[in-house]
């Protein structure tokens, strides 16, 4: 046999014996019955469900993996069947790793890594991740000769947007060079063994059971999806072993090219396993592997600039200076301007800078563009993407907009020689990079005197926001002459397409019907395409021809036909980063609202993962729709199935989250006052019966309604 084929097989034999054994024990100790899973996630053990369709649920489940596990080990010389051996090395990390977790243990409660990522977290990332702010994700794992090596690769993957997770000791190497990590900085530590890389093997592996629509047990399909869908790699550092061998071996056969910093002369296969002993060149290496592209945007500014940054979280101890509304005049205005009237790349501070000495200010972020194609309903779009552009500043916390939010700039960002003309830098150069098909001039106007701030929030700002709102409040679907189709996550999942309309915006929360509109006039090529509306099959159901035509052509004739206000007959499918997933719970006669934060189980029986492992993948599932926070109190939402009347559970977070706009929706259509305190949450009900007994006190209109089925 070849030296890498001797390695590979020695690393998956050993662990196939450390998983035999491990497997024994767990039984001896706690009984073959003993149920066993892994925390928040509706697809059981994710490697083994997804190759094979076998869901392991107790630890009597588990001899026969291992019977499989050993069967794809043929120890012939053939690089394919080594590869093979090398996702049997998957299958027992995810074994040894499961058994961690046995009898309710947690395991990493007390460790730097996060061990398995729940589904929740990795649905979050399906938005930024079809977007492009995560245009790949970066596997670091071992020990490196030093902690400024691994934090030179780390720091250059977070500066580029990459999604990257830890393995090793280059956890505590990174951390003690000073690389702050969490999820929302896209820097993740998983764990110390070896066998934690199955916790970022698993997040690949359920992309393609959440987006992709594969189903279990179709090997074939599952590593066609990871090598052309999911945009991954692995750098290791310090010595190989056998077993890091055997589950690169595995990363190779999922499509993810392996790049190492030690000498492994004619060990290296080109394309799937190269040497770079240059941790300068490493990244640009990986990158280039994967077909990686990324323009970085250089801003002049004295911080790092990346959606890495997007979640930073600034402490107050950590805090140099603060803008908030709860303390001071704020708000933030896109305004159109003739060409004449504004001075391109002009950027004014008027007021005292942060350097003055004060901690807290008033702003007035204050915006004036121009162009032959600006329109006033992208003022609103434009301004929405401010709170992106200055999360992405390092050392800077954005939260809020319009005329309530809490800006917090650090002190590491101030003594970096952080000040307001960079925050000026940041806003004309992103909108002028982004927004570049309508805006021709920019000129941008940053107000810390109070009174100042105060006179534009009263004379310009809110007149602004109020007559977008009552413009966004008449708009109905009836309004407009167009939809717009939306094929953003299609990269993920290839047969989605959304159809946003003015009550209906993306399921993922993200893409509203003028967003929609403004990425069309910015891209007319792009994702979101004009969809007319002429013809209309079926005013009630929302059925239009050319809303079917429109889904059949931009799901590559997966899709026949959709519906835009039935959850029943021909709903729009799902990506599966959906913020909420509704579903029918038929002895209430209505349907169940949860999101995917939520942990607990809903009175259908099944918890959010359950219910979107039904829904995800661009598949019509008639009962059951993902959808965004903002429809839920739409006119449109189930509008076939009798409307919001049919809402009769949510958790209780989002209910309160929803309750103002819902009640008014409810007002208007059922002419019921506080329509959501007829509605169960999770402090009243998590069974349909205590439900139904709940909705009958209450008198819920959902029970008096059609029946659903």
């Amino acid at each position: 046999m070849s030296a890498l084929t001797d390695l590979i097989y020695a690393g998956s034999n050993a662990v196939a014996g450390l998983t035999a054994g491990a497997v024994n024990d767990a039984i001896a100790k706690y009984g073959a019955d003993t149920p066993i899973s892994f925390p928040d996630t509706a697809y059981y053990f994710p490697t083994i469900y997804a190759a094979t369709g076998v869901k392991v649920k107790a630890l009597g489940d588990l001899p026969a993996c291992v019977d499989v596990l050993k069967s794809l080990i043929t120890n012939k010389d053939d690089i394919g069947a080594a590869l093979n051996a090398g996702l049997a090395t998957a299958v027992g990390a995810e074994i040894i790793e499961g058994l961690k977790y046995a009898d309710g243990a947690q395991p990493y409660a007390e460790e730097s890594g996060i061990g398995f990522v729940p589904d929740p977290i990795i649905r979050s990332l399906g938005v930024p991740l079809v977007t492009g702010d995560i245009p790949g994700v970066a596997v670091v794992l071992g020990k490196a000769d030093s902690a400024e090596a691994v934090a030179k690769v780390v720091k250059d993957y977070q500066s580029k947007g990459i999604l990257t997770f830890m393995i090793g000791d280059c956890i505590e190497q990174a951390l003690e060079a000073g690389v702050k990590m969490g999820l929302e900085l896209r820097v993740v530590p998983l764990g110390h063994d070896v066998t934690s890389v199955i916790h970022v093997v698993t997040v690949a592996i359920r992309a393609a059971l959440i987006f992709g629509n594969v189903q279990p047990g179709d090997l074939n399909a599952l590593l066609k999806y990871t090598k052309d869908r999911v945009p991954a790699f692995v750098n290791t550092f310090g010595a190989l072993n056998e077993v890091v061998v055997s589950a690169g071996a595995g990363a190779i056969a999922l499509g993810f090219p392996v790049v190492v910093d030690q000498d492994i002369g004619e060990l290296q296969v080109p394309g799937a396993l190269e040497y770079e002993g240059n941790h300068e060149e490493t990244a640009k290496r990986s990158l280039s592997l994967r077909n990686i592209h990324i323009k970085v945007k250089e801003l002049p500014i004295p911080v790092a600039f990346a959606a890495a940054f997007e979640g930073e979280i600034i402490r107050k101890a950590d805090m140099k200076v603060e803008f908030w509304s709860s303390k001071n005049t704020t708000c933030e205005l896109v305004t159109t301007r003739s060409m004449d009237e504004i001075e391109d790349h002009k950027i004014t501070v008027d007021g005292p800078d942060i350097d003055s000495g004060d901690v807290e200010y008033a702003l007035a972020t204050y915006i004036e563009v121009a162009g032959a194609k600006m329109q006033k309903d992208f003022e609103s779009v434009i301004e929405r993407k401010i709170h992106a552009w200055f999360n992405y500043m390092e050392g800077v916390m954005h939260t809020g907009q319009r005329n309530q939010f809490r800006i917090r700039i650090s002190n590491d960002a101030y003594d970096k020689g952080l000040r307001m003309k960079h925050f000026g830098e940041v806003l004309y150069n992103m909108i002028m990079d982004e927004f570049d098909a309508v805006v021709d001039k920019c000129q941008v106007t940053l107000v810390t005197d109070p009174e100042k701030a105060t006179k534009i929030l009263k004379e310009e700002a809110m007149p602004a926001y109020n007559a977008r709102d009552d413009r966004l409040s008449s708009m109905t679907d009836e309004s407009v002459d167009q939809f717009y189709t939306c094929i953003l996550c299609q990269s993920f999942a290839p047969s989605h397409c959304c159809v946003v309309t003015p009550e209906r915006l993306g399921l993922c929360g993200a893409v509203s019907w003028l967003d929609a509109k403004a990425t069309n006039e910015l891209d007319p090529s792009g994702p979101c395409q004009i969809v007319p509306k002429d013809h209309i099959i079926d005013e009630n159901i929302g059925r239009w021809e050319e809303v079917n035509d429109a889904v059949k052509k931009y799901s590559q004739g997966a899709l026949e036909s959709v519906t835009l206000y039935s959850i029943m007959e021909d709903p729009m499918t799902s990506c599966g980063c959906f913020e909420c997933i509704c579903g029918i719970e038929p002895l209430s006669n209505g349907v169940v609202i949860v999101n995917r934060e939520f942990k607990g189980m809903t009175p259908t029986g099944m918890t959010f993962g359950e219910l979107a492992s039904m829904t995800g993948g661009g598949v019509q599932t008639p009962g059951f729709m993902g959808h965004g926070r903002h429809f839920i109190a739409s006119h449109k939402f189930a509008a076939a199935e009798g409307g919001v009347g049919r809402i009769v559970w949510m958790p209780k977070e989002l209910k309160d989250d929803v309750a103002v706009r819902l009640n008014k929706t409810a007002k208007e259509m059922l002419g019921i006052d506080n329509f959501v305190d007829m509605i169960g949450d999770e402090t009243i009900a998590e069974d349909a019966e205590t439900l139904l007994t709940f909705l009958t006190e209450k008198g819920h209109p959902a029970l008096t309604m059609n029946p659903l089925m």
